[in-house]
């Protein structure tokens, strides 16, 4: 029975059920936000403020797709004199020299570069 009741609930438009489900108020997306934003893991995130991991991933995507469409629709036809850029590496699972044979080259596994520009 328990099965059943998860199969049905993922084959569900997520808005149909959010009506019985709690909602974040605006302090603790806040919260949330400003916590990722300073580099806490999602983990150490959702210990902080009290919610689970899916609730924060999920806000964290919400705020990828506003972010997104506000970037698109508002850095259009820049005059730009200086483009400052950088990098980060990190990696995801391990290092590039310790992914195991069967994980190489599959996406998520190993070293992981983020570029960053600054539009002056």
């Amino acid at each position: 029975m328990h099965a059943l009741f998860v199969y049905s609930l993922t084959v569900l438009d997520r808005s149909s059920i959010i009506a019985s489900m709690n909602k974040l108020d605006n302090k603790r997306r806040t919260q949330i936000v400003a916590a990722l934003v300073e580099g806490c893991s999602i983990r150490a995130t959702s210990r902080m403020i009290g919610v689970s991991k899916d609730t924060v991933m999920k806000l964290l995507v919400d705020v990828g797709e506003v972010c997104a469409t506000y970037q698109d629709e508002t850095l259009r036809n820049l005059t730009c004199r200086r483009i400052e850029c950088d990098e980060i590496w990190s990696f995801c699972y391990a290092k590039k020299k310790n992914v195991s044979p069967e994980h190489q080259g599959i996406l998520g596994y190993g070293d992981v570069w983020t570029w960053g520009s600054v539009l002056v």
